[in-house]
């Protein structure tokens, strides 16, 4: 760990060696963003010694205080620590490209069946989303929710993200969690440990800092003085990207505003989609992969997927690179602690108005619904099922069921 030159780059490492660890982690990390953070701990703090436990634990606190996906993160920086730059770009894409061309792929099959496809099939997908997100909400209720002013905070989020259901609604959310968790919850204990094995200028993560609020407010205004598709696409996904605190699951919610809302994609495309998303490895966020290949208007398709994925991960770059500088104060401040409690609980609201509006509503329209629903979560919670298997059976029941009756 005391061999660095600036950025984090250790003279053995090359951003290509960064990719291919990556990559395996890519096509073998099942489970979602937690599960993502056991992977990477086993790789690369059991069995490659990049760096200690304790280094690893803030990286990962690190990642959780920003928006975006904690895991995507989590590798971006850890990329970053051992090949600069390039590493940090190799991380990404070896993690993220092989859910990104599976999800392309499935999203390019459905486009061709149309209204061929299996209604089964499709009903199935959207059933199994209720269980994903409900194992969701469930476990991130019992870690985030721990006592009545958490539950509070959650409670209000979900009924403020229920009655104003769309970006600003969300944004609204956020903002008022964090400034309730600044004022009520007990600031936490400082840190006390070593530094993170990076070495930014200030002068490099203000200016990432800077880039990524200019696009977060120039875009929509760009979209406004220029309109067209493309513009728009960049513009809802950057913003879902800027704007989600805890994982994919949570994206679910701004994404659906921002691609169903506006007709871009049909509903039950989307929630198809979804369910498939939980069927393959690798961060959730390449879901935004799926629904640029699905769009009803150019661009679609390959290209489609493309601007989907560049931009709902560009947020994630630009704070890491922004955030890494700074973190060794922040890190220290009780407040800045107090504040991310109440967001952590404000998410939950979130995923639980998520659960209700589109998952619950677009999927569960009889008893046998729910029951086949129940017996989803059962096989996740419960029976410890793997999320891909549990997903590929409920598609392939449905199926079996629409061609038999």
């Amino acid at each position: 760990m005391s061999e660095r030159t600036h950025c984090g780059v250790k003279p053995s490492d090359s951003a290509w060696s960064v990719f291919l660890v990556f990559l395996r982690l890519g096509l073998t990390s099942f489970g979602g963003p937690i599960a993502h953070l056991g992977y990477f701990r086993e790789a690369f703090v059991a069995r490659r010694q990049w760096l200690s436990e304790r280094s690893y634990a803030e990286l990962v606190a690190l990642c959780q205080l920003l928006p975006g996906p904690a895991s995507s993160q989590v590798g971006i920086a850890l990329g970053l620590s051992r090949a600069g730059f390039p590493g940090a770009v190799a991380a990404w894409a070896g993690f993220t490209l092989p859910s990104a061309l599976l999800l392309t792929l499935c999203a390019q099959g459905l486009g061709a069946w149309g209204g061929g496809a299996p209604s089964g099939l499709l009903h199935g997908l959207k059933i199994v989303a209720v269980a994903v997100v409900a194992q969701a909400v469930w476990g991130m209720a019992r870690s985030l929710c721990t006592d009545f002013a958490r539950v509070t905070i959650a409670l209000f989020a979900a009924c403020t993200a229920l009655l104003w259901p769309n970006a600003v609604g969300q944004i609204a959310v956020i903002t008022g969690s964090a400034i309730t968790g600044l004022i009520l919850l007990k600031p936490p204990g400082s840190p006390a440990g070593e530094e993170l094995p990076f070495s930014l200028s200030r002068k490099a993560g203000l200016a990432a800092l800077v880039m990524f609020f200019a696009l977060l407010v120039g875009l929509p205004l760009l979209t406004r003085i220029w309109p067209s598709q493309a513009l728009a696409m960049i513009n809802a996904f950057y913003s879902a990207g800027s704007l989600v605190f805890g994982g994919g699951h949570v994206v679910l919610p701004l994404l659906e505003s921002a691609t169903v809302a506006n007709g871009w994609v049909a509903n039950d495309t989307f929630l198809a989609g979804y369910g498939l998303a939980q069927a393959i490895p690798g961060p959730l966020f390449t879901f935004a992969a799926f629904l640029g290949a699905s769009m009803s208007l150019q661009p679609s398709g390959w290209v489609g997927a493309t601007v989907g994925i560049l931009a709902i991960f560009t947020p994630s770059f630009l704070l890491v690179v922004g955030a890494v500088p700074f973190w060794e104060t922040l890190r220290r401040s009780a407040r800045s602690q107090s504040a991310l409690a109440g967001v952590n609980a404000g998410v939950v609201g979130l995923l639980l108005a998520a659960l209700y509006q589109p998952v619950w509503t677009s999927a569960i329209a009889k008893p046998a619904d729910l029951a086949w629903a129940l017996i989803a979560l059962m096989a996740l919670m419960f029976w410890k099922w793997p999320a891909w298997l549990v997903v590929l059976g409920c598609g392939v029941f449905g199926w079996l069921l629409s061609s038999t009756f």
